[in-house]
């Protein structure tokens, strides 16, 4: 298993863990954050790492190379010179040189591979969290509104509604049946005016048509002054 790899299982280990123990979805985030950020800097040592035995194994081969090109020269000296058994040993350690720098060659190509790999994943590591991070102040933003409409929804759950509507109503009755007994005591008080008001238009009334009647059948008396009723003021013979 490669270290990207590695990384990546740890990663989806840790953030099954965290969500499946999670009560704040927001301190959640950010340690996801924190953590794949943690992460990156392992694979980036890592690929650093990988990138510097590219650059040794690159260097290997090219030391072994240019040593076997050294000793290809000298033994081609050695045959103009007709020194055959140096030309032989000559030869010998050439192709030892050239067989390590064709080993290193080797593996310097599939090291360079690899560490093209180790780079695209890790750009695309990258690219994940900082697309994470992108993401982390929206999905606090909804975890906090999510948080305070539960905290509301519960807070209007544990009132008990019907008790504070039946409280209104009574509240509301008594208002109603307070309006009612003004309206009442004021339209009494009109009605007593008016009806002694009747009273005193129907006694003026009365005796207009008395007076008429008697007038009518000659029965009608002056009216005598206040103080000829109460008598004449002059002394009664004795």
């Amino acid at each position: 298993m490669g270290i990207l790899d590695r990384v990546s299982t740890l990663l989806r280990a840790n953030i099954n863990d965290m969500i499946d123990r999670a009560e704040d979805p927001e301190k959640v985030v950010k340690q996801l954050i924190a953590d794949m950020n943690n992460q990156l800097i392992q694979v980036k040592t890592q690929v650093a790492a990988s990138i510097a035995d590219e650059k040794q194994l690159y260097q290997r081969y090219q030391d072994n190379a240019q040593k076997a090109a050294d000793w290809q020269q000298r033994a081609e000296m050695a045959v103009e010179k007709g020194q055959d058994d140096m030309a032989r040993e000559a030869l010998s350690r050439r192709n030892a040189f050239q067989q390590s720098a064709d080993g290193f060659k080797e593996q310097y190509d599939q090291q360079a591979a690899q560490v093209e790999t180790l780079k695209t994943a890790l750009h695309e590591l990258e690219a994940k969290i900082q697309d994470a991070q992108t993401k982390e102040q929206l999905l606090i933003a909804r975890s906090r509104r999510a948080k305070a409409e539960t905290q509301i929804r519960s807070t209007l759950s544990g009132m008990d509604q019907s008790s504070a509507l039946a409280s209104f109503q009574r509240i509301e009755e008594k208002v109603n049946q307070q309006e009612a007994r003004a309206a009442a005591m004021a339209e009494l008080d009109t009605d007593t005016m008016e009806h002694r008001f009747q009273l005193m238009e129907q006694e003026s009334e009365v005796d207009k048509q008395l007076a008429d009647l008697k007038a009518k059948k000659g029965l009608a008396a002056p009216e005598e002054p206040a103080e000829k009723a109460l008598g004449s003021g002059e002394p009664t013979a004795i």
